[in-house]
């Protein structure tokens, strides 16, 4: 690992521990980490250490959690489709986690440890959906994209469709479709954090083969990989990652889209094993900075934020589109 590299992941981890920091003590209602001290010596809970426990402390892990699963989702996506303009949410993958965590829980409504489960099914079945599509047709990067339209468009409808016949089966839809962390609790994370743990450790181990297979599917065979399992278990992974952070977060966009290009170009590598790491750290903390700035900048009022990171995913998309003068490079 050279110099670059090790400057680029302590840069990462001190700006996830200060913005891990600021999430806690900033807010409609200031913490101050002498109050929380002051505090600590009195008997019973004060209302800034239940503000810190119960409402700051949840909403940062689920940030940085969620962040670093769809970083990572999205290098792993961008990677095996070949598709640096493929992200969770554009492919589908968001929205069939969404649909199939809409069914869970019309189903089941008082079972919140079947909903990574459920949201993991629904990712990979629309992001096979759109793979399969995309290579009937001709897996050209524009098809991908456009295949990952029609895919989110149909799962966005099965999910109104559910909430129309269930009206109760979600309370705060809309919140959820926008993608929200307020009033998130710990035992909504719980059941996801093992999904999230074991996905990004699963796509660090087998990084040499993520390598292997971008090199192409002919280079990939005569190096003696299994092309077809391999891309399997990866798109697998993303769906497991993708799933577990929709399953708690809502349909949070583009974090998988914006934070792998920025770790490529900081890191000047393309290696996953590097790539991989880096996606965690700087996703958890991407996520987490912007929804500091959807809870203060505002304050008392709340944008949500999957809205704040849209305002900043879509021109970061547009930008890319033109650069790759809409995807016809390498078609």
């Amino acid at each position: 690992m050279n110099r670059r590299i090790k400057i680029i992941f302590a840069a990462g981890v001190f700006l996830l521990i200060l913005s891990s920091l600021a999430g806690i003590f900033l807010g409609a209602v200031g913490i101050s980490p002498a109050q929380i001290l002051a505090d600590i010596s009195q008997s019973g809970l004060s209302k800034g250490e239940r503000i810190l426990l119960y409402v700051r402390l949840p909403r940062v892990l689920g940030t940085i959690l969620a962040g670093a699963a769809l970083a990572v989702s999205g290098a792993i996506i961008q990677a095996v489709l070949g598709n640096p303009i493929a992200a969770p949410n554009i492919i589908g993958v968001n929205a069939g986690a969404g649909f199939f965590t809409v069914l869970c829980l019309a189903v089941f409504p008082n079972s919140l440890s079947y909903l990574p489960a459920a949201a993991f099914l629904g990712a990979l079945a629309a992001v096979m959906l759109v793979y399969t599509i995309a290579k009937k047709t001709g897996a050209s990067k524009m098809t991908l994209v456009l295949s990952g339209v029609a895919v989110s468009s149909l799962m966005n409808a099965a999910s109104d469709t559910v909430i129309t016949l269930f009206p109760d089966a979600l309370t705060g839809f809309s919140s959820f479709r926008a993608g929200s962390v307020s009033g998130l609790s710990l035992s909504e994370i719980s059941p996801a954090w093992i999904y999230i743990l074991v996905g990004i450790i699963a796509a660090f181990l087998l990084s040499h083969d993520l390598d292997i297979l971008s090199l192409g599917d002919k280079t990939a065979q005569s190096l003696g990989l299994n092309v077809s399992l391999v891309r399997f278990i990866f798109l697998a992974t993303a769906a497991l990652l993708a799933g577990a952070a929709v399953s708690f977060s809502g349909l949070i966009g583009f974090v998988g889209l914006i934070v792998p290009h920025i770790v490529r170009r900081l890191s000047g590598t393309s290696e996953n094993r590097i790539i991989i790491p880096l996606c965690a750290i700087f996703g958890g903390a991407f996520v987490n900075v912007c929804d500091i700035v959807s809870r203060c900048v505002f304050a008392p009022y709340e944008l949500p934020l999957g809205i704040c990171i849209s305002y900043i995913g879509a021109p970061f998309f547009i930008y890319l589109l033109i650069r790759k003068k809409g995807g016809k490079h390498g078609d």
